[in-house]
């Protein structure tokens, strides 16, 4: 015989290590490929909801602007702060602040005061306040300066009172023999600042030098986007608009792109910086917007790859190896049965001659399973129609009663026509009708009972069942002068079986129990349906003489009878249809309350 070489053994282990690289460096690239591709979309998206978001943190901040700026606007056109810049009257300027007040609360502006040509404040809206503006010196303010010269300024910085910082809007008032003064409103932006922080991304304007002005982190407020030169942060000081800041550059790095990271933040994620430029002039909104779902997405996408690029690899290395084992073996089956060949030649014949024997017993074994099947069914039905043969006499004389009133009420139907009286053979033909229909559903349920069952298992009425197995041996029960009574309401229970198989089994319990009760003065027999939850209980007991315990301990052994013409199958056959319904028959019995046999059945709508 040929052995297997395994000399190729190393070449394969060889071969199978350089695949699995290429495969892992292929499945490497295929995941940053697709999280790569998928980024950039989430990207796409997230850079499109952040400009949206942009947009509407510029349109509050535009909002606030816009609001306040028709403010000195209206106040540099006022008559009466003009007349009281000329006057300088106390009564005229005391009227003034009041009505800066006024004009400070309806607009919800943080100060609105005049500035004298001299720079001296004449008015304004905190006058009542400790920290009022009135009579201090403000002509060192670029604001004022510049309004003077040019006719309008605006101004970021801190308060020199208040320390708040806010956007200082000016206007020249003029007279009739030059500029008079200055009108100013202060801004201040908490309000915004405090919707820019329920939005919940960080959110901040710088000014061309990119300084801080307003801001949703306070911390960040008068820091610097990129570092300043020494030069510019010591005239910043100087001016003093901005106090003591220090002009620090903001916790944020770059990462590529426009991509950001918070260094003030303890494991930080990354975020998308996205800038709109002239919300106001020279100013530039940032906003923040956290990249982590762009980023969770990638990786899910690299994870899900590789996964599956896994599993595909896995399952070829599977089929690999499968077909590798089946060749194998197809190799080592062609060998043995190489050897076998030889072997079986000088034995050709006899294992011929025992395949032949063990076909032919294969062959009688199959048709006698298969007569046996037959013979099964075949006695089911005998059974069935030797109860139906025990039924046909009662029935004959159910049926020969209405047949021969039939007769009569036909006969005198026709005297009655004949003598001019419709009406009373009217009420014959009716009676006619109604026992024409009772034998109907007699012979209907006898024709039923007798035919063949077909084996299917389906939801069966349980009232159906039990009308017809009592029509079937309701002269049965007269002929053994039997009393029937039925407890129990079994409308609407619907059990797993067939009906024509449950009315042979409910039929052979009914005739068993009026046999016992024959000779019994008194005989009664009851017929109990009880709902048992999952299952339905319909129990058929008799007030006869029980069973004996030798013949109750072999009650279902085949072709054990107390009958004299009885076979002993009929209990059997019944245990057996109880069985192929997943159900089962019971029996119990006592001399002085006679026999119990219960029928349990699964109902078919649990």
């Amino acid at each position: 015989m040929v052995s297997t070489s395994t000399s190729d053994a190393p070449v394969s282990r060889r071969r199978l290590l350089a695949w699995a690289l290429v495969a892992a460096a292929i499945g490497l690239a295929l995941a940053w490929t697709v999280g790569a591709l998928v980024q950039d979309r989430a990207m796409a998206t997230l850079r499109s909801r952040a400009t949206a978001s942009a947009a509407l943190h510029a349109a509050v901040l535009r909002s606030e602007l816009d609001k306040q700026r028709a403010l000195p606007l209206v106040l540099a056109d006022d008559a009466d702060l003009e007349a009281a810049l000329t006057s300088r009257a106390p009564e005229r300027l005391a009227a003034l602040s009041r009505k800066l007040e006024t004009l400070g609360l309806q607009a919800r502006a943080a100060a609105v005061y005049v500035i004298a040509a001299d720079g001296v404040t004449v008015a304004a809206s905190n006058w009542r306040q400790p920290t009022s503006f009135v009579g201090s010196n403000y002509g060192f303010r670029p604001y004022f300066t510049e309004a003077l010269r040019q006719g309008r300024a605006e101004q970021f910085a801190l308060g020199t009172v208040s320390r708040k910082p806010g956007l200082y809007l000016a206007r020249r008032v003029d007279g009739g023999a030059g500029p008079l003064g200055v009108v100013v409103v202060k801004l201040e932006f908490d309000g915004v600042e405090a919707a820019w922080r329920a939005i919940g991304e960080p959110a901040f304007v710088v000014d061309p030098r990119g300084l801080v002005l307003i801001t949703s982190q306070p911390d960040w407020r008068f820091q610097v986007r990129r570092p300043l030169p020494e030069n510019e942060r010591a005239a910043l000081r100087k001016q003093g608009q901005f106090g003591d800041a220090a002009f620090a550059p903001l916790p944020l790095k770059s990462r590529g792109g426009d991509g950001v990271q918070r260094t003030d933040v303890a494991r930080a994620e990354r975020q998308v910086e996205t800038l709109l430029p002239d919300v106001a002039p020279g100013w530039t909104l940032h906003l923040l917007t956290a990249a982590t779902p762009a980023d969770q997405a990638a990786a899910a996408a690299r994870w899900i790859t590789a996964l599956v690029w896994i599993l595909l690899c896995t399952a070829l290395f599977w089929l690999w190896i499968r077909r590798r084992r089946i060749r194998l073996a197809a190799q080592r089956e062609r060998e043995a049965r190489a050897e076998l060949e030889r072997r079986v030649e000088v034995r050709t014949q006899e294992l011929t001659q025992v395949n032949r024997a063990l076909s032919r017993e294969v062959d009688e074994r199959q048709r006698t399973e298969t007569r046996l099947r037959a013979l099964q069914a075949d006695l089911v039905q005998a059974n069935k129609l030797a109860a139906l043969g025990q039924i046909a006499a009662g029935v004959a004389h159910e049926i020969n009663q209405p047949v021969a009133a039939i007769r009569a009420n036909a006969d005198n139907g026709l005297v009655l026509i004949g003598r001019g009286k419709p009406e009373t053979a009217r009420e014959n033909l009716v009676a006619i009708a109604a026992m024409t229909e009772r034998i109907g559903r007699i012979t209907d349920e006898l024709r039923a009972f007798s035919r063949k069952a077909d084996g299917r298992v389906e939801p069966t009425l349980v009232s159906e069942v039990i009308e017809g197995s009592v029509l079937l041996t309701a002269s049965r029960s007269r002929r053994h002068d039997a009393r029937l009574v039925r407890e129990g309401e079994a409308s609407g229970l619907t059990v797993l079986g067939e009906r024509i198989r449950l009315e042979q089994v409910l039929v052979n319990l009914l005739q068993n129990a009026f046999e016992a009760v024959e000779h019994r003065p008194q005989g009664l027999v009851t017929l109990t349906v009880r709902d048992a939850g999952d299952t339905v209980q319909i129990a058929v007991r008799d007030n006869g003489p029980g069973l004996a315990p030798e013949v109750e301990r072999g009650l279902f052994t085949p072709f054990l009878t107390t009958k004299p013409q009885g076979l002993g199958l009929g209990l059997v056959i019944a245990r057996d249809i109880a069985a192929g319904f997943g159900g089962q028959l019971t029996a119990a019995s006592t001399p002085e309350e006679g026999a119990t046999f219960t029928l349990t059945l699964r109902k078919a709508d649990r």
